[in-house]
């Protein structure tokens, strides 16, 4: 058995709490292909992307369901946040099952985008859920650099009171965040803040509610180039 292969069934009451999916081993086993090959997971399970914040909040890529149990081991996880939401694939059959089974808190938080700007409903419900969340917990979009580095800055505002300065750190190459593509709209969005902020003093929730223009925004912000290609046809990001 390979470090990161599939778990050996086992005929216990974990079996049959599993999801329809992944009722036989075939089922089991098409869903780990999935997760590995269709999803790129091969790449995720060498190098997941995980780092941490202060106050409980770790942020990844998509993780394995071994990662997950490493996870919770090492770091008392107890509520993993998924970015990319719940849907039909295998791959989240899989993940759903190993949450349930380790009960880990399953959060399906799909609204923040990685290419368009923010919609201030998303941005609200994100603040939301951080203030309702038990912690430790694990954030994750697919990658790990853009919808988790947002979501990340996002925290670091709402919970840790750092200024966006200090918050927009969070979407850096460091974590294979580009600026230069179309996931750059992230940090404009940022940008767009800061600069309506020095011209007239106003706090970010202020701004957000009353002043965000998110068309506006949307038009004046341009992306393109190599960067584009790399994070499509290369890092093949959603």
């Amino acid at each position: 058995m390979t470090p990161d292969s599939p778990p050996t069934a086992s005929p216990n009451a974990a079996d049959k709490a599993a999801p329809d999916r992944l009722r036989s081993p075939w089922q089991r086993f098409l869903a780990w292909l999935d997760m590995f090959f269709v999803d790129h997971g091969l790449f995720r399970a060498a190098y997941n992307n995980l780092h941490a914040l202060p106050g409980g909040l770790y942020r990844a890529s998509q993780p394995t369901p071994r990662q997950i149990r490493k996870y919770q081991q090492k770091y008392g996880i107890k509520t993993i946040i998924n970015l990319r939401g719940a849907d039909q694939t295998p791959r989240y059959a899989l993940h759903e099952d190993t949450c349930r089974a380790l009960g880990i808190t399953l959060v399906n938080h799909k609204g923040i985008l990685s290419r368009s700007a923010p919609e201030v409903d998303a941005v609200l419900a994100t603040k939301e859920m951080f203030d309702n969340i038990e912690y430790p917990a694990l954030i994750h979009c697919k990658s790990g650099a853009d919808r988790a580095g947002f979501a990340s800055a996002l925290y670091r505002m709402f919970r840790l009171h750092d200024p966006v300065t200090k918050a927009e750190a969070e979407l850096d190459w460091r974590y294979g965040h580009f600026k230069g593509s179309k996931t750059g709209i992230l940090d404009f969005f940022f940008e767009e803040y800061q600069a309506f902020n020095e011209k007239q003093p106003t706090d970010f929730m202020t701004w957000l509610t009353q002043h965000y223009d998110r068309d506006a925004l949307k038009s004046k912000f341009k992306a393109g180039g190599a960067a584009d290609f790399v994070v499509d046809k290369v890092l093949h990001r959603e």
